[in-house]
């Protein structure tokens, strides 16, 4: 332990100049004090003697971004800059995102009806270009956003406004671009920076503030990666002085800050690798093992319409629809056209859907099928719904 304190006493020097501004000039911006940061994090050597060190700055980086975000929040009500006005519309909304001139706008007009400017140069979409892709009963809207570039999350090339609507969207589609390996990570970085987590499942890290006892950790298995000391140095960070903390996995110094941030998007996400007409085998293999190996792929060329029509099952396959079918009172139940829903709907998100009145006179329901425990189980606005199901709303008149 001895030989690793020199490292740490010297990076909580650093950690002070980063906050600070004490490099021997002034940090002007939130946006130069996270670069700093990041440059730390990027040449920190990763191993457990340093985890709360690079967690402790994840951290510092966590709260200046809420601090950049409620600043541009502000200058938005001021009238200052402007950002994407997209509306969302349809079953649900996915968000095509590459380097510039990967092939989007291409894609876009072949599979909705959509029509966005293509060219052989970079960045020919200057602004958020909306479609409707109708496909088994669902219509799906799909978003062309400009390209993103390094540095998107610290707001270049528009990139703050482009990672707001992709936040917003319910499936990011990667479109790859198979003679660019490196591209892929620095787009998932970029939105990674951005609070975005996608294809991760929130974790199992509960914070709950008390008025007295300090830093409480409780946990319900081994932690190897903090120290119950390290982990309340971090959430001392956040301005916490006591709270019991109940962990139900080994937990990293990311998912306290995560937990602690309070503005991460858990999002699906999937990948495209575009352009396979003049891509050989050796160089589609070798981009498909660049990308997450775990990750839903799939290959496709835009500009030869080869594989869209399996694109098309691909995105509302991995949106994770259901069909509802509704059966008003007193009539025959509609077995023709379903509701369209997302697969973790409960009988709540159906009112909304049909129409805002719905919930505010909202009595009971009815359910047929695979979510009720016998025919015609009288249901309340929060029961979870599956597949096939007949269901009918009854109403305050």
């Amino acid at each position: 332990m001895k030989a690793v304190y020199p490292l740490i006493q010297e990076k909580s020097i650093q950690e002070e100049r980063l906050t600070r501004g004490t490099w021997g000039f002034d940090v002007a911006t939130i946006k130069e004090q996270i670069e700093l940061i990041r440059a730390e994090i990027d040449k920190t050597q990763k191993n457990k003697a340093t985890n709360a060190h690079i967690g402790k700055l994840k951290a510092k980086i966590a709260q200046l971004k809420i601090k950049e975000e409620k600043a541009h929040a502000h200058s938005k009500a001021s009238g200052g800059g402007k950002g994407f006005e997209v509306k969302k519309s349809g079953d649900a909304t996915v968000a095509l995102v590459g380097f510039p001139s990967v092939g989007k706008s291409t894609l876009i007009s072949k599979v909705t009806d959509a029509h966005s400017e293509v060219a052989g140069y970079a960045f020919t979409t200057l602004t958020c270009i909306p479609g409707v892709m109708e496909h088994r009963g669902a219509k799906i809207q799909i978003l062309d956003l400009p390209g993103l570039i390094k540095g998107a999350a610290e707001g270049k090339g528009r990139g703050r406004e482009i990672l707001n609507v992709i936040r917003s969207a319910d499936m990011v589609l990667y479109i790859v671009d198979p003679f660019q390996d490196a591209h892929f990570n620095v787009l998932h970085r970029e939105l990674h920076n951005a609070g975005l987590r996608l294809n991760e499942t929130k974790p199992p890290v509960f914070i709950k503030r008390t008025e007295r006892g300090g830093i409480d950790v409780r946990t319900t298995v081994e932690q190897t990666h903090l120290s119950d000391e390290e982990m309340s140095e971090i959430i001392r960070s956040f301005g916490y002085t006591s709270a019991i903390v109940t962990l139900r996995n080994d937990t990293t110094a990311e998912q306290i800050v995560d937990c602690l941030a309070e503005n991460r998007i858990y999002e699906k996400a999937v990948i495209a690798i575009n352009k396979i007409d003049i891509a050989t085998e050796e160089d589609l293999v070798r981009s498909r093992k660049s990308l997450p190996e775990n990750w839903p792929v799939m290959r496709i060329s835009a500009f030869k319409d080869i594989g869209l029509d399996e694109l098309k099952d691909f995105i509302y396959d991995n949106l994770g629809f259901m069909r509802v079918f509704l059966k008003p009172q007193g009539q025959e139940a509609d077995l023709e056209e379903p509701l369209i829903v997302k697969d973790d709907s409960t009988v709540q998100h159906i009112c909304n859907k049909l129409h805002r009145d719905f919930v505010r006179k909202f009595r009971y329901a009815r359910v047929k099928g695979p979510s009720a425990k016998f025919d015609w189980q009288r249901v309340g606005l929060d029961h979870l719904l599956k597949d096939g199901d007949l269901v009918t709303i009854v109403v305050r008149r």
